[in-house]
């Protein structure tokens, strides 16, 4: 499902507080290839062990967040991609 545009204004990253964008397809493509590599964890340091469908990015390109019906704005629920290979 898209991201309605009047929401993604109204969305901040809760940690720096940056404007996201929606995490292209492509991109979801490679995440999601590490998640079943084990390889990526979440901010708290959690497994991240269910691939994503959908998902924001924070404008710097420093985090992202996975949207399930709706976006998961959580600090903990941050995925950092400074531990993705080839990001």
């Amino acid at each position: 499902m898209p991201v309605d545009e009047k929401l993604l204004e109204i969305l901040c990253c809760p940690v720096t507080r940056a404007s996201l964008k929606v995490f292209p397809e492509n991109k979801i493509r490679k995440l999601n290839g590490q998640i079943r590599q084990n390889k990526v964890k979440y901010a708290d340091h959690k497994l991240v062990k269910e691939p994503l469908t959908e998902g924001l990015i924070t404008i710097d390109e420093q985090t992202v967040y996975r949207i399930d019906d709706y976006p998961r704005m959580l600090k903990e629920l941050g995925i950092p991609t400074g531990q993705l290979s080839g990001f």
